[in-house]
């Protein structure tokens, strides 16, 4: 046999028994999704990233000698979940950052400040998120003065827990050169005193005046925030992420990270628009990484602000504040362009609504849109969904629009939203159920780091309705609960769908993607009120283990 003809069996037999690696899961209470159904087994075998084989209730394990066998302990194991919507960068820097999720005042916000300040004293700028005051005492937005009796010379930006409002002290203001003759810029407002003065908090797209006079971040800067945002997210059993808004330069980092295996977590990334070189970006196209770890199929579109700092844009008055209708950060025909842009290069279009107007105006421009491109099939998203007039919700089906939506949204809102909206409208917010009998697709999300990326957070509010103190008594509006089966569902393969991956992950099955969980408790037969308190023991994304909890 000639060295020509050998070579060639030798190769066959290395990628045979060498590169192939098989392993077995066993001793497992194993679930996944199929037709819609509940699928139960006890051992999952996959080999390198793919699934070979589910072992169903009758099924023998054989193992031989080649196969690597895991004893699962008898712990649940469950597909990867899928947070269609969270926002990487923001909640790698959130890391690095003065975290005030939690203050319960204005002077505990300051305090946490200073105390990280004293521990990172080489920082120019003091970063900060998470301060909300709906949940303060006096439910008043902060002012610049509490920061300036410990900050006096040094620049702090404290930005809400939405993102969509931003605390600023006098050092700061004075670098952006923020003034009382300085005014709102259009789809944003600088909060103003009774004499006409800033007192430190800015809203939408009045952020960016604070933004432009901020050092950006290096390269380098968003490789550590991003690579310590996903090994982040991996520990708490996500292996897939939808990124809400990238711009150019984010996109290229993450093809960076993917090609020198720096990756732990599926990420699909949204192009915001409009950003830097957004329409060259699309020009060249979608893209995908060899793997399937980076994917960018989609773009992101801002139509309106959030409901805690009134930027919802509303067809009727706030209820708790008349002749404020909040804010459309684009004219329509501005809106209509970028949708339109996108549409015809090819894109899935997602675009963040949560007022009623910004969801009517958005499902309006996709009617037509739609049609005129003929892009129904690239599934078009609306993130949020949060308020919708009822005449509204059959249209998600009608159109093949996705829900994409953020369980813990309401369970966070519920202590204000009737408050800001009233007792009709609130009946179209947050209602899962009235859309899911409508036929719609839910994707669910957290919108990290607005909330815990903590999918089992979303998962307990998707069921309970409630917070995790179990308020209120049967959940707030409980006839929108969804099931279990529906949670798992719209954080799994619903949320595949919803980025067009469901062919490769979402489920398990043969010939997909070995994402899958291995957490401490059976989501199926526990205490609802404790769906939020899973454990995850091991997450593995592309048959590699990326978590262990050891």
């Amino acid at each position: 046999m000639t060295l020509s003809k050998i070579i060639p069996i030798l190769l066959l037999f290395y990628i045979t028994n060498v590169i192939a690696n098989t392993t077995i899961i066993s001793n497992i209470k194993g679930y996944s999704i199929e037709n819609k159904q509940l699928k139960s087994f006890h051992a999952l075998q996959f080999t390198n990233d793919k699934i070979d084989k589910l072992y169903l209730e009758n099924d023998k394990v054989i193992i031989d000698e080649n196969i690597t066998v895991i004893n699962g302990q008898g712990k649940t194991l469950l597909p990867g979940l899928i947070d269609a919507h969270g926002h990487v960068l923001s909640y790698g820097l959130s890391l690095l950052n003065v975290d005030l999720v939690g203050t319960t005042s204005e002077e505990e916000a300051v305090k946490r400040t200073l105390e990280y300040a004293k521990k990172n004293p080489d920082l120019d700028w003091i970063h900060g998120r998470g301060w909300n005051q709906v949940q303060w005492k006096k439910n008043t937005f902060p002012t610049a003065k509490t920061l300036d009796v410990v900050f006096p010379n040094q620049p702090v930006w404290l930005k809400r827990i939405d993102g969509h409002a931003g605390w600023a002290n006098s050092k700061a203001m004075e670098l952006a050169g923020i003034t009382a003759k300085t005014t709102s810029p259009d789809g944003g407002e600088i909060i103003k005193d009774a004499k006409g003065r800033p007192t430190g908090v800015f809203i939408d797209n009045a952020m960016a005046l604070i933004g432009a006079a901020i050092p950006p971040l290096t390269s380098e800067d968003k490789k550590i925030a991003l690579k310590k945002a996903m090994h982040s997210l991996v520990s708490m059993g996500l292996t897939s992420v939808h990124d809400a808004g990238v711009d150019s330069s984010d996109i290229a980092l993450y093809k960076s990270l993917a090609q020198s295996n720096q990756m732990p977590i599926r990420i699909n990334a949204m192009l915001y628009l409009p950003s830097p070189e957004w329409q060259d970006t699309l020009d060249k196209g979608l893209y995908k990484s060899q793997d399937d770890l980076f994917l960018f199929n989609s773009v992101k579109i801002q139509a309106d602000g959030a409901l805690g700092s009134r930027g919802a844009a509303l067809i009727e008055d706030y209820s708790d504040h008349a002749g404020n209708k909040g804010l459309l950060l684009h004219s329509s025909a501005n809106l209509s362009k970028y949708i339109e842009t996108a549409m015809t290069a090819g894109f899935q279009v997602n675009t963040h609504a949560i007022g009623d107007n910004a969801n009517t105006l958005t499902l309006d421009l996709y009617e037509k849109l739609i049609d005129k491109t003929e892009s129904q099939a690239l599934r078009h998203r609306i993130e949020h969904a949060q308020i919708l007039q009822l005449s509204d919700i059959p249209r998600f089906d009608q159109l093949g629009v996705i829900a994409s939506m953020q369980a813990t949204h309401a369970t966070s809102d519920k202590n204000m939203a009737v408050e800001r909206i009233g007792d009709k409208r609130i009946l179209g917010a947050y209602a899962w159920r009235k859309l899911l009998n409508a036929n719609a697709v839910i994707a669910a999300g957290s919108d990290f780091p607005v909330e815990s990326p903590n999918p089992f957070f979303g998962l307990h509010a998707s069921v309970t309705r409630q917070d995790h103190a179990n308020t209120p008594e049967n959940g707030w509006f409980p006839e929108e609960k969804m099931t279990r089966l529906e949670s798992l569902k719209s954080f799994t393969i619903d949320a595949a769908y919803s980025g067009h991956q469901e062919n490769i992950i979402g489920s398990l099955a043969e010939g997909k993607k070995a994402d899958f969980i291995l957490v401490e408790d059976d989501y199926f037969n526990m205490p609802e009120e404790n769906i939020w308190k899973i454990k995850v023991l091991g997450t593995w994304v592309n048959g590699k283990q990326v978590f262990n909890i050891n």
